[in-house]
């Protein structure tokens, strides 16, 4: 049997399958755009067509995959939120008929980027870790003990519904208030948009072309960057947001390390700054005061590598019997 573990990482913008060695090393990777508002077989027909072009050998050790939610847990049903096209799609079954021999494993995809980034990135070493994404949308996994802690249905860890402003926007969630309803990227810039932000344009470094200034959370981090105060503003809120829930979620569970990934966590201090004084503001007892709040480490393959770790140290990182 070969020693390599197939990882997929599915979400709303990209489909990503990998090869993973036992240490964790993406040794082969492809990826593919998510067919926009497609149907269900046209989901796992990309799905299918970007295996097979990674040539999955015939003797694997499982598959891991990262999925955006809900789904039932563990049985990997699932109806990601950014795609229609699949609403109780049954992808565990789906997968397992594929490769009956092995193992098939499926987490939410922001619970296996936590699971990367302790596995084998920022994390390491950690006995209680909060590990999160802020992107389109805000989610996390939860460290204790040095495993993953998954809850009644899998969803513990999920700080982007922890309310930070009860009077605050509503979420799609439903309720109002909640960290992701403030920090997400789009709300962010809508945000900012409605207090007067006009997106600049920019030269992209190296193109040959002028980008519009459309309003992505992207676009505001380069304004702030450079000085427009209403982006400036955008982003202290985010950042506060973040650290009030973060200082909850240190105070319950006594955490010693946050990871932060996603794609606004690319914006550096202008997000880690505010962070941090709103994190000490609200951790003023003695063991919660030593936690650490640091970028993510492991990029683009961190969803495949969580992925795999659901196989490949399923001690740490998978109670279920499926």
């Amino acid at each position: 049997m070969s020693d390599l573990t197939l990882a997929v990482d599915i979400g709303g913008t990209k489909f990503a399958a990998g090869l993973v060695e036992p240490g964790g090393r993406v040794v082969a990777a492809e990826r593919v755009a998510t067919p926009q508002g497609a149907d269900a077989e046209t989901l796992w027909q990309t799905l299918t067509t970007l295996l097979d072009r990674l040539e999955v050998p015939a003797a694997l050790t499982g598959v891991g995959v990262g999925c955006g939610g809900p789904m039932t847990w563990p049985e990997g049903e699932v109806s990601p939120l950014n795609m229609g096209g699949w609403r109780g799609f049954p992808l565990r079954a789906r997968l397992a008929a594929r490769f009956p021999a092995v193992p098939v494993r499926i987490h939410n995809d922001a619970i296996c980027l936590a699971v990367a980034e302790h596995w084998r990135g920022a994390g390491r070493g950690s006995a209680a870790m909060l590990g999160m994404v802020v992107s389109t949308g805000v989610g996390g996994g939860l460290i204790l003990g040095g495993r993953l802690i998954d809850g009644g249905t899998g969803n513990a860890g999920h700080i982007g519904h922890v309310v930070v402003d009860p009077e605050g926007p509503p979420c799609g969630c439903g309720g109002n208030g909640c960290l992701e309803a403030i920090a997400r990227g789009p709300g962010l810039a809508a945000w900012a948009l409605t207090q007067g932000w006009t997106p600049k344009a920019a030269v992209s470094p190296g193109a040959l072309y002028q980008e519009e200034g459309t309003a992505t959370a992207r676009r505001l981090a380069a304004d702030a960057a450079a000085g427009d105060p209403i982006a400036l503003a955008a982003m202290a809120r985010a950042g506060r947001a973040l650290g009030i829930a973060i200082a909850s979620a240190v105070n319950l569970c006594d955490l010693d390390l946050v990871t932060i990934g996603g794609g606004l966590s690319q914006a550096g201090d202008l997000l880690f700054g505010p962070l941090e004084e709103a994190l000490r503001e609200h951790t003023r007892m003695g063991f919660a005061r030593r936690v650490r709040v640091v970028p993510a480490a492991l990029g683009q393959d961190a969803g495949l590598i969580g992925a795999a770790a659901l196989v490949i140290a399923g001690d740490r990182y998978w109670s279920p019997s499926l």
